[in-house]
């Protein structure tokens, strides 16, 4: 006889050391599980508790599904119910699987290796065998590209196999992340899955948590808790100086944020967190403190050395630019994401970039953020062509397709961060505090 349970009792258990989930309708104790997950435990502790049948279709290939058997408690929800939305999302995803679209990935992969190669030797060559200081800053701008381009390697690898092996594709996200760029491929793990899952939420998703530099939304002026970082994202005197002008800062700090990456590296793979594979992480990021400097000390002086690092940055800001106009001016809430609104959260909280066809290299494919994030897993050079099927799913669920310019796009980013802005400089619930009065005092 098959047991049931209803929907209140299994948000009951949503703690860490008590862990359930329904996919399909059947419910599983995945407590243990979670410590072994490889896609870590934020995800699942985000939608504990919950039906994540739409985020676990998402994630994950038709083979992990013989693996959930071991993890059922015996339990069914009652009256398991589909929304129409999801009904279509897991038509249309059962259409992308027939036709092969998961497994067919293109030359990409070899194109993207042959240019990244031939840039960063290209780099190196005008380093070390020019004088000009011209052909150095030239350089330093080409090395900034290729790790555009290499980090596009790196996040297809992390959502997909683009390798033949796992083995091979683990050797290329530490080639990609670590070793190339410095950046841990385990950091970018942590951070960009708990994204994926709680796209927008202001609390949960530490692609929105930028304080005291950034404030998409006034709800940060509350000093929201983050439940990702496990700390309250305090909205105080410095945070509010800084926000009040961040629509004029965003484009310089863009330049140097480089920097904030490296930092975040360092403090995941030197804390006491769990972090897997952490030798070949920190090993990978070794390498990458070795060729760099000896790179920029191969410059005559100083000056070309602080302006080719320079230049490299900012090449590399344009990516960063692109990230944030996926995200900060479309729609945020505050709270835990919903496993039943899956398809709800993911168009309302991105936006697309419309470019031509010959510019989706420039873009690494995540010009279609809707697209990849309703399909995480599905190879870049399949986005443009199902495209306009999300479009028009959207469309008859009336829910948001935004797909500006990259020009239109940075002016909505821009308004965004204005607005936040303008109400952070309310004196009326000003903190108390002789810099923030000297500063603002004649506006």
């Amino acid at each position: 006889m098959e047991k049931y349970i209803t929907a209140e009792e299994l948000k009951k258990h949503n703690k860490r050391e008590d862990l359930w989930i329904a996919i399909q309708g059947k419910v599983y104790n995945v407590t243990d599980w979670a410590k072994e997950h490889p896609g870590g435990d934020i995800p699942l502790l985000n939608l504990a508790g919950q039906d994540v049948t739409d985020a676990f279709i998402a994630f994950h290939p038709g083979s992990a599904w013989q693996f959930l058997d071991k993890f059922f408690t015996g339990y069914r929800l009652k009256d398991f119910q589909v929304s129409d939305i999801s009904k279509d999302y897991r038509k249309l995803y059962s259409e992308f699987s027939k036709a092969g679209m998961f497994e067919k990935k293109g030359h990409g992969v070899i194109y993207s290796l042959c240019v990244i190669a031939l840039m960063f030797l290209a780099s190196v060559y005008g380093v070390v065998y020019s004088n000009n200081f011209w052909v150095h800053m030239f350089c330093g701008g080409l090395l900034g590209f290729s790790w555009i381009q290499v980090t596009y390697l790196g996040h297809d690898s992390g959502h997909y196999q683009i390798m033949s092996t796992r083995g091979w594709n683990k050797f290329a996200q530490i080639l990609t992340g670590n070793c190339l760029t410095g950046i841990s491929i385990a950091w970018w793990k942590w951070t960009h899955n708990a994204h994926h899952v709680a796209c927008n939420s202001l609390d949960h998703d530490p692609d929105l948590q930028h304080l005291p530099v950034f404030a998409v939304s006034s709800s940060f002026f509350k000093s929201l808790t983050s439940s990702f970082y496990g700390r309250k994202l305090t909205f105080d005197s410095l945070a509010r100086l800084l926000v009040s002008y961040q629509h004029f800062t965003f484009y310089p700090i863009m330049c140097v944020a480089r920097i904030n990456l490296y930092l975040q590296t360092f403090l995941l793979l030197f804390s006491r967190r769990k972090v897997p594979d952490r030798a070949l992480n920190i090993l990978g990021i070794l390498i990458f403190w070795t060729w760099f400097p000896l790179l920029v000390s191969c410059l005559p002086n100083w000056t070309e050395r602080v302006l080719f690092v320079l230049a490299s940055f900012c090449v590399t800001s344009i990516q960063h630019v692109q990230f944030c106009l996926n995200h900060f001016a479309a729609n945020v809430y505050v709270g835990a994401p919903h496993g039943n609104d899956w398809f709800e959260k993911q168009s309302g909280g991105t936006i697309d970039i419309s470019c031509s066809s010959w510019m989706d290299w420039f873009f690494g494919g995540l010009q279609f953020q809707l697209e990849h994030h309703l399909f995480p897993r599905l190879p870049r050079c399949q986005l443009r062509k199902i495209s306009p099927l999300v479009k028009d799913l959207c469309k008859k669920h009336n829910l948001p397709y935004r797909n500006p310019t990259f020009f239109e796009a940075n002016l909505m980013t821009i308004k965004t961060l204005r607005a936040a802005a303008l109400q952070a400089r309310d004196l009326t619930a000003a903190p108390k505090n002789l810099v923030w009065e000297a500063v603002n005092t004649h506006g």
